[in-house]
This record gives structure tokens, sequence and C-alpha cells, in this order.
């Protein structure tokens, strides 16, 4: 395995958008990934210029951008169809916001979903995957989704049921552990087929859906292990770090960057 490619989430560190990207290289990351549901990088907000301007100061840098988030909503994701009216088009547009930006990867939360496939709430879920991830396919894109509130098992079952290229799935093991606790390890072998974005993140499950974000290395997440997982199954992308918590989030990514370069 050769140097793995780690990425900072520029939102975690609080220090906006252009300052956020030069201390995400001051502090050893290779790459970076940004919110675009508000703000000035919303589509809507961020011309065709300013498009130019950020992808040439990334570029220069050194470093690349690893994905976006369209996360406009976690918890209802793709499962609510008034929502969906809203959130379809506004996907759409971030979809088109990484091919300008030439990245291939956009992630979000499709969000829960129950497991009876002839429910309402599974249709329209299965019905807005569908018609977004045919979008991305189309443009080179893979929208992926975040693992969280679902056994990695029925993810997988949706997703084949789903069968587009342009659909994918963005790992972050703190999620499986804090929101199941679901088999974080396991679970790289049974979405191996989809996985193309990872969130290094740690934290613990307290039961009863709640649950602590902690820096890397301090929670559930055994890294030696979920490592060697992504290693088997070949993946050779990013892990790019979320912190979403804590008073000194800069040294703690700063630290999470140090941490993932022992493996």
């Amino acid at each position: 395995m050769g140097k793995r490619k780690v990425g900072v989430f520029v939102d975690n560190l609080k220090l906006g958008v252009w300052n956020g990207i030069k201390k995400a290289k001051e502090i050893g990351a290779d790459g970076c990934q940004f919110y675009v549901t508000k703000g000035e990088l919303y589509p809507d907000n961020f011309s065709k210029e300013k498009r130019g301007e950020l992808k040439k100061f990334v570029s220069e840098l050194g470093l690349e951008i690893t994905a976006l988030c369209a996360d406009f909503d976690w918890v209802k994701g793709f499962t609510n169809a008034e929502f969906n009216k809203v959130n379809i088009p506004r996907i759409k547009k971030c979809i088109d916001l990484a091919c300008d930006l030439n990245t291939k990867v956009v992630t979000m939360h499709i969000g829960k979903f129950p497991q009876d496939e002839s429910h309402p709430i599974y249709q329209e879920t299965l019905r807005t995957t569908v018609e977004l991830g045919r979008y991305a396919e189309e443009r080179g894109i893979i929208l992926a989704t975040e693992t969280g509130p679902e056994d990695p098992k029925e993810l997988k079952v949706f997703l084949d049921k789903v069968s587009s290229k342009g659909i994918g799935v963005n790992y972050d093991p703190a999620n499986l552990v804090m929101c199941g606790p679901f088999d974080h390890i396991g679970g790289v072998k049974i979405l191996k087929d989809y996985i193309c974005h990872t969130h290094a993140k740690d934290g613990v499950c307290l039961g009863a859906d709640k649950y602590t974000e902690l820096p890397l290395g301090e929670g559930g997440v055994v890294f030696e292990y979920y490592l060697k997982a992504l290693d088997e199954i070949g993946y050779d992308g990013y892990l790019t770090i979320e912190r979403e918590s804590g008073d000194n989030r800069i040294e703690d990514v700063k630290r999470a960057v140090e941490f993932l370069r022992t493996f």
C-alpha cells in the first residue's frame, strides 16, 4: 500500500472556504471536501468565474477536491416526496458543480427507508435515487450516500436495486459505530463495489439513539483493522477527515492527519 490520500472537510475548521483550504495544506492534507448546500459555494451563488478561481487556488496549493457535500437534510434524504420536489433540482445543480470543479464525487444521505419494498416511502426513495443516479452517471459523477442509519447489508440490497454507476457509497465507519452499532469492518467487504470515498471519523454509541463523536483513535472505530479491510478490497481513494464537534477542531484535525499517516 502506497501513501494514503488524506483529505480534510474544510467546513469543520471554521475558517471559511479560502483560509480553510490553506489550513488543510498547512496541516499536511492532500485534498479537501466542502459543503455546497449554502453560502458562497451554493451553486446559485457560485459563478463560473468563481468556480474557476477555486479550482485554480486548490490546484496551485497542490491539493485536490476530494468530494462535494450536498446533504441538504440528512434525516429526510430522498425519503420525503414533498421535500424531493425541492431537493432533486438542488442535487442536480450540485452534480453540475462537481463537473465544473473536476471532482467526481458528491456525498449525501439517502435517508432511513423502511425495509418493506412495497411501502410508499421505500418506493419514493428508490425512484428519487434512480433519477439522480442516472443524472450523475450521464455526467461522469458518483452520488455517494453516507453509511450510517442502516446496516450495510440493508444498504447493499437497496443499492443493488438502484443498479446505477452514478450511485455509490461514502463509507463513514464512525456513523456505523455510533448509529448501530453496526459492523464497520465487515461492512467494507459487503459494500466494496460501491465505496468511492470515505470519511475518517470516530465516535461511540451510547445506546437509544445517543452517541458521541470523538477525535480519531479515541472512539470505537478500530482503524488498524478498518484500514486493512479497505486495503483488502483495493480501495486507494481518500480518507477525508470529518470533525463535527469539539473545542479545538483544527488541532484535532491536524492530529488526525498525523494519526492516519501512521498506518
